[in-house]
């Protein structure tokens, strides 16, 4: 696969430097094959006389039993490793599913792999070993090390270390580390990572975040933290650090207002799967799990279409009409209509980082608006010129209140260029009221296969539209897009973390200016919002075409005292001559430019007039 040259990485290693000065199948067997599924080297599909055969979950879930012995699982783990290490942009996709019992294993994660465990509490299934994000396969920069995940696991490290050296798209969520974690690659390397997501997890141990750039930590519990670079953000966390800001920058919310874990597959004694749907909850810190099994409610599996790549939007749709939930095998699905959700209370699951290509100029997911659906593990790809808009939740702005049964987006992620050139001009937009995101990363490609990324090649304005009200978003990455990548219109929302990069490849200012003003926004409160509130903001600038580019201002909110905005930071990463931010907020906050690694750290602001 060719790649193009590695912006990310000078993005990414430059920005820690400026920043440290401030302070195959169910019951699958141990065989191996080279198969068109799978490529040399990866694991071979089970024996068809096994009582839970790849006819229901595909070729791509592999879901081990520790009878089947330590070495056999570990063979076919490191199979899967050694196709998916650095396999950025391909097509496989892979899940890894331990049912309940104890395991000595090591598990690598590598790209589009998903690992999970099918217990009902994350205590289930113990893994004697590591579960590891590293990053040697790119000399030791975790700053790519995206699209993987973790889940409902008890990790046991042997040298009491675990190691999760992610990006953005690379959550862990309900495990139990008994032991200490660290955030950053391992020698030789030990360079950077950058950007993650730890939601419903206990660390025995400390947390040590090293050379981890940007993290959210949602309803975890920590025996210490350690560490800070730009924006470390805590919410509704036990054992995390005092609020502080900038240097540490650590910006913490004691509780968390409101919140539905994702849901998770589960199988019990008999061998049948379901699928938990955690309980809302509300002003919660801690785990949902810390007093024993999680409040909520168990769907059985034949209650789901169970989809395969290769079903259309039709048959999709159809099974949605009949009332059907909607569990995704791993793949790449080619859509060329978009999947419609009418019905209050859907869940919509994808297993192995689901990728839903829109082919025709179309949207991927319509939700109507309705309460308490949840779309989870999803990726949303433009495989063609122009979709106005990926995702959807509702359909025009709504007076209907769904703030006792909200919709909630988990672990969706949007890619706009790098695996195959494509434009959209929105990628999620949100009319609905009510709606959570938790951990949502919107990408317009800034590296990717040749052909795949050019201003004029995955042409993308928004990342983030909000309409709706009352909409809260936790873990919030928007990047690279060319207008406002953050547009929300909405009242009472709140931000709990927000990433963003500007984009790299501007060609000239006048083809990024409206009106009088240089560039876009990272972050747009609409002039008519009363209300909203912003918790731990960053946006930085790497303009690399040496062509002498600014944005005036990071974030662009009214000047109203019900408008705030807490710990903000701009960065810019640009060589002499390259431009930069000239504000952070407003027109209030030093500029950033023309030379690596200047910054501005701002620690509250409610309105322009406080900045």
């Amino acid at each position: 696969m060719s790649v193009t040259p590695n912006r990310r990485t000078l993005l990414r290693g430059a920005a820690v430097a400026a920043a440290l000065p401030l302070v195959g199948p169910l019951s699958a067997g141990s065989a191996f094959a080279s198969s068109p599924d799978h490529g040399s080297g990866a694991p071979a599909h089970g024996h068809p006389g096994d009582p839970c055969h790849s006819s229901l979950l595909g070729p791509n879930v592999l879901v081990f039993d520790p009878s089947m012995g330590d070495a056999a699982i570990q063979a076919q783990v490191d199979a899967v490793f050694t196709t998916q290490q650095s396999n950025q942009f391909g097509t496989e996709r892979y899940a890894l599913a331990f049912k309940p019992g104890t395991y000595n294993v090591d598990v690598n994660v590598g790209f589009y792999t998903h690992v999970l465990g099918l217990g009902d509490s994350p205590d289930d299934v113990v893994i004697n070993g590591h579960v590891t994000v590293d990053a040697q396969w790119l000399q030791g920069n975790g700053t790519q090390n995206f699209w993987r995940t973790a889940e409902n696991l008890c990790i046991v490290p042997p040298d009491g270390l675990e190691r999760w050296a992610v990006a953005q798209a690379g959550p862990m969520r309900r495990t139990h580390v008994k032991g200490d974690m660290t955030l950053w690659p391992s020698p030789p390397g030990n360079q950077w990572s950058s950007g993650g997501f730890l939601a419903d997890s206990v660390v025995d141990g400390q947390v040590d975040s090293g050379s981890q750039q940007q993290w959210l930590s949602r309803n975890d519990a920590f025996g210490s933290w350690t560490g800070s670079n730009w924006n470390m953000v805590f919410v509704g966390t036990k054992g995390a650090p005092a609020q502080h800001f900038p240097n540490p920058a650590w910006t913490v919310a004691d509780r968390t207002p409101t919140v539905r874990e994702k849901p998770f597959l589960t199988v019990d004694a008999h061998g049948s799967y379901r699928v938990f749907v955690p309980a809302l909850r509300r002003d919660s810190a801690g785990t949902s799990w810390a007093s024993g099994r999680t409040a909520g409610q168990s769907i059985p599996l034949d209650r789901f279409h169970v989809a395969k790549p290769g079903d259309s939007a039709n048959t999709i749709n159809a099974a949605l009409a009949r009332g059907q939930h909607l569990l995704f095998t791993p793949g790449v699905y080619a859509l060329s209509s978009a999947l419609r959700v009418n019905r209050p209370g859907t869940v919509v699951l994808g297993l192995g980082l689901t990728t839903l290509q829109a082919t025709h100029g179309n949207s991927l997911i319509e939700v109507a608006d309705v309460g308490g659906v949840s779309v989870a593990g999803v990726l949303l790809e433009a495989a063609s010129a122009h979709s106005p808009v990926l995702l959807r939740v509702g359909h025009g702005r709504s007076r209907t209140s769904h703030s006792g049964n909200p919709t909630v987006l988990y672990d969706v992620y949007a890619r706009i260029g790098g695996a195959l050139a494509g434009g959209a001009t929105v990628s999620v937009q949100l009319d609905s009221n009510d709606v959570v995101c938790d951990n949502l990363w919107l990408w317009r490609a800034d590296h990717g296969n040749d052909g795949t990324v050019g201003w004029s090649v995955n042409p993308a304005d928004t990342g983030f539209l909000v309409n709706g009200d009352r909409v809260t978003a936790y873990g919030l990455a928007v990047e690279h897009y060319q207008k406002y990548e953050v547009l929300w219109n909405g009242d009472h929302g709140r931000t709990y973390f927000f990433q963003n990069e500007h984009p790299y490849d501007v060609p000239t200012q006048s083809a990024w200016v409206h009106g009088g003003t240089n560039g876009y926004a990272a972050y747009k409160v609409a002039d008519s919002v009363r209300h909203h509130q912003a918790w731990g903001l960053g946006s930085y600038c790497f303009f690399d075409l040496n062509a002498d580019i600014y944005t005036d201002r990071a974030y662009e909110v009214p000047d109203t005292p019900g408008v705030v905005f807490t710990d903000l930071m701009t960065v810019c990463l640009n060589g002499p001559g390259g431009g930069g931010i000239l504000h952070c907020i407003n027109n209030s906050g030093d500029p950033v430019q023309n030379g690596f690694g200047t910054y501005n750290m701002t620690g509250y602001s409610d309105g322009v007039g406080s900045v």
